[in-house]
């Protein structure tokens, strides 16, 4: 199984970014996705710096990826999305169904990100025929719904066509909204904000009244307050999976992709904490940790 980087889901200063892709063009992973997902507003990084990045991805070796936004709220976003279309160079995630239409138009391969709502094998099987080359399962299904779904007839012949990505680690992104949540938490209006995300490089997380972490708040972006981690599932994935993705956090995540790396075949398992969670992947509540 390849070891994948997720776009950066929160708002960083342009220096840290830097420095982040600088480590990852040495990491152990194989995949990186770039780009702004969240929120049209955070702009220390356009698409011209992306694929300048990019660039010094794949010369070091690693398959780069651009990452459309997934809430598309303007016109002026929708232009912006058919930048990234037609970038001429790199393979496109599209987090929005209208991104799959342009490529499909256009005849372009894609990758489906987890916020298509992929649930059988039609659908997949539509994205498939649309120029589909790798597609990540939605975050809250489980293994034994993706065996189901993969040996079904009308996938299993088609199953060389395409590869399966996994979400494995980080702060699930749940939903998105009109609302900026962060910017609320600070009694700012959204087009108020003052980009006041890039005062929160990991979120802001919210807890429940008894004290257990709920949710992140990530801008329009809400989070699952456990972090979802699945380094011990991992030998339970082949042949299914193709592709194990680590979301980007502000620390640690090069160390969690050695742990991951070592960790394929189970010969070196990690104790987990009391704020991770595995339960989608093992057919239970999406907080619960089976060990």
């Amino acid at each position: 199984m390849k070891l994948s980087l997720g776009a950066i889901q929160y708002y960083w200063p342009k220096e840290q970014v830097i420095r982040f892709y600088q480590q990852a063009a040495e990491s152990d992973a194989d995949i990186i996705y770039l780009g702004e997902t969240v929120c049209s507003k955070r702009r220390e990084l356009n698409l011209k710096d992306y694929q300048q990045i990019a660039l010094t991805l794949r010369e070091a070796g690693k398959q780069v990826c651009l990452s459309t936004m997934t809430l598309l709220e303007s016109p002026t976003l929708v232009r912006e999305m058919t930048r990234y279309i037609d970038n001429g160079e790199f393979v496109v995630e599209a987090n929005d169904i209208g991104a799959v239409q342009l490529a499909k138009e256009k005849n372009l391969p894609f990758i489906a990100g987890p916020a298509i709502s992929c649930y059988n094998q039609n659908t997949l099987k539509y994205l498939i025929n649309a120029g589909l080359q790798r597609w990540v399962m939605p975050l809250e299904l489980s293994r034994d719904w993706l065996e189901s779904l993969l040996y079904q007839k009308v996938i299993r012949n088609v199953r060389s066509q395409f590869e399966t990505e996994v979400f494995a680690f980080g702060h699930m992104p749940l939903a998105w909204s009109a609302r900026c949540f962060t910017a609320r938490s600070e009694n700012r209006q959204k087009d108020q904000c003052e980009l006041c995300c890039i005062n929160y490089p990991k979120g802001r997380q919210v807890y429940s009244q008894d004290g257990q972490p709920l949710f992140v708040l990530n801008g329009i972006q809400t989070q699952s307050g456990m972090r979802y981690n699945l380094i011990n599932d991992l030998p339970s994935m082949p042949p299914l999976v193709d592709v194990v993705r680590l979301s980007p956090e502000p620390e640690g995540t090069f160390e969690w992709l050695k742990k991951f790396r070592a960790n394929m075949k189970g010969q070196q398992p990690v104790t987990l904490g009391s704020k991770e969670s595995n339960g989608y992947w093992n057919r239970l509540a999406g907080m619960a940790l089976v060990e």
